[in-house]
């Protein structure tokens, strides 16, 4: 049975009855909230000249060293917060600790030096009740004398009474002894029954008194103050006289049956704080897992690194509220709790000593995008560069974190860059667009121009002439908007074919007109000339070989004749579209030069 839980002992009961042995529980419930407080507790004990109690030392012990750790768990904190490394980290020394285990163990000596003298006290307290039991059991066998023993036998009782504590192991033990004589002697005692009713009836009404005074104590509020008052009236009980034997076991009931009530609202109550205090653990326990339960591998950001720290803060303050758990298990818990806390932070540090030397690469990483986009800000490529800057833009949102206090710093430097150039790109577009509205306008004119001449209806060299220079004015015209690019130009071919129907001009003439009004679409003139250059070349050579073959056909066949007029009319094809390729080459040279 739990210490919490004994019964009080039932202190007069006649020898047929067996008495019930108690341990005197003191609980110590006085709120320490500081070191200083449990050293100034602490003192105090010292000082007492009466034992300490063991309960309350156990808990005063559970307290510092909770205040205690709670220190080194923040000063740990704050050194890793600061750059520290956790290996490194040293607890700082505590004079409250200095001074908390010289009191303990002061205290300690003085409960072991206290013990050992109770010990004593208590043995020779039995050796002087058993010589009492011995001299009471002589009065006792000596019947025939008992009338005139009866003042030494009173003596013997006095004295009995004076001894105080024996060892715990043989109360009980030397009560039913003490208890059978005392009755054996009464019962053998011939005193006169005036006399005796007087001594029977003296006791009786002391001990109905002690009833009353143990039944009222189940109105007092205070559990524990009732129970040791208890204490105080059983002890009174015992040493009260016998009472009438016909009214032995009538007075002893009553006086259990108040004594039971006592014990009884004793017992509940410390059922109900072995009950709260496994309440207290099973919630400490609850902490204790959420805490164990955290899924590291999904803790990537300093965002969640940060919610989780609240969240842990926040754990470690309900913990504080919670009361004690059970006493065998308050520690183990503490430990517990204590060590999923350190296994969190220490994760903490170590993921930011990595995120660190992450940082530190990332920063180099947005320090080179820095120095591509400052070197690319003034260019005036305008496409090429504004792709290559919107994939360097890409690029630097796929860069990790870097740190807060360079991370503002590099940003506008980057940002700065790339606003720049395409600040300039847009004013350049604006020039650019103002410009192409320009040479549309001046395209429109041209059609409306050749428009009235396909009105006009008039087929001469002087209108061929005509036709020519707006096509060549029409060539000379750079880039119109985008939008307006294929409308124009559809619109412009189809006068130029209707005018070259009714003029007759040349199909060489319509391909090179052709040519140089697509002329400007080409992306690169200096492929296009290549690719000419190898067609004239290639002509060339063509020609050569039919002019080669010409001198070898015979004219005098009839065959020959007509194989020669096909080849003369092939040579001549090619020379006309070889001076067509020669005018192409012209226009790319003049588009060039521009």
């Amino acid at each position: 049975m739990d210490s919490n839980e004994t019964k009080c002992p039932l202190m007069e009961a006649p020898a047929t009855e067996v008495a019930e042995t108690v341990v005197e529980t003191n609980v110590f419930t006085a709120p320490l909230q500081s070191k200083e407080a449990v050293i100034a507790r602490l003192e105090e004990i010292n000082q007492q000249e009466a034992p300490s109690d063991k309960a309350e030392l156990d808990m005063i012990k559970q307290t510092f060293y909770r205040l205690r750790n709670a220190e080194v768990v923040n000063a740990k904190k704050e050194y890793e917060e600061g750059g520290g490394n956790p290996e490194n980290f040293v607890a700082p020394k505590d004079e409250f600790e200095i001074k908390f285990k010289e009191l303990m163990g002061s205290i300690k000596e003085k409960r072991n030096v206290l013990k050992a003298e109770e010990e004593q006290e208590r043995q020779n307290n039995l050796d002087k009740k058993l010589a009492i039991l011995e001299k009471m059991k002589e009065l006792v066998e000596s019947s025939n004398e008992a009338n005139n023993a009866y003042t030494e036998f009173k003596k013997l009782q006095a004295e009995w009474n004076e001894i105080k504590d024996v060892p715990a192991a043989k109360v009980n033990e030397l009560w039913k002894s003490y208890q059978l004589y005392t009755e054996k002697f009464y019962d053998l005692i011939k005193l006169n029954n005036e006399f005796r009713e007087y001594d029977f009836k003296k006791n009786l009404e002391i001990k109905l008194h002690l009833c009353e005074a143990a039944e009222k104590l189940s109105e007092e509020k205070d559990v524990i103050s009732a129970f040791h008052q208890l204490q105080k009236l059983h002890q009174e009980f015992r040493e009260t006289g016998p009472v009438a034997k016909e009214q032995r076991e009538e007075i002893w009931a009553r006086f259990k049956a108040a004594s039971t009530i006592i014990n009884r609202r004793h017992q509940q109550h410390f059922e109900e704080i072995k009950e709260k205090e496994q309440r207290n653990l099973d919630e400490k326990t609850v902490i204790c897992e959420i805490v164990e339960a955290m899924e590291y591998d999904k803790m990537t950001t300093f965002q969640d690194w940060h919610d989780k720290t609240e969240e842990i803060l926040a754990l470690q303050a309900k913990w504080k509220t919670i009361g004690f758990a059970p006493q065998k298990m308050n520690i183990k818990i503490f430990e517990r709790f204590r060590a999923a806390c350190d296994d969190f932070f220490q994760r903490k540090a170590d993921h930011f000593k990595t995120l660190k030397s992450s940082m530190n690469e990332n920063l180099e990483k947005k320090k080179q995008m820095c120095e591509r986009a400052e070197a690319l800000k003034d260019s005036t490529d305008w496409k090429a560069t504004a792709e290559i800057l919107t994939q360097l833009q890409k690029e630097w949102k796929k860069v990790g974190p870097i740190s807060k206090k360079h991370s503002e710093t590099i940003w506008k430097r980057f940002v700065t860059a790339c606003d720049y150039f395409f600040e300039q790109k847009n004013k350049a577009d604006s020039v650019h667009k103002s410009a192409e509205q320009e040479n549309l306008e001046k395209k429109k004119a041209i059609i409306e121009k050749l428009n009235e001449i396909n009105q006009a209806d008039q087929s001469d060299e002087q209108t061929n002439t005509i036709i020519r220079g707006l096509m060549k004015e029409w060539n000379g015209i750079g880039h119109v908007p985008f939008k307006d690019k294929d409308k124009i130009y559809k619109q412009y071919h189809q006068v130029i074919d209707t005018l070259f129907k009714k003029q007759n001009l040349s199909a060489s003439q319509k391909k090179l007109s052709n040519f140089k009004s697509s002329i400007n679409k080409e992306a690169n003139l200096y492929k296009e000339r290549e690719k000419l250059m190898r067609a004239y070349e290639n002509m060339k050579n063509e020609i050569k070989t039919y002019e080669n073959n010409l001198g070898f056909l015979s004219s005098s066949s009839k065959k020959g004749n007509s194989l020669v007029t096909e080849m003369n009319r092939k040579v001549e094809k090619l020379k006309d579209d070889l001076q067509l390729i020669i005018q192409k080459i012209k226009v790319i040279d003049e588009s060039i030069q521009k």
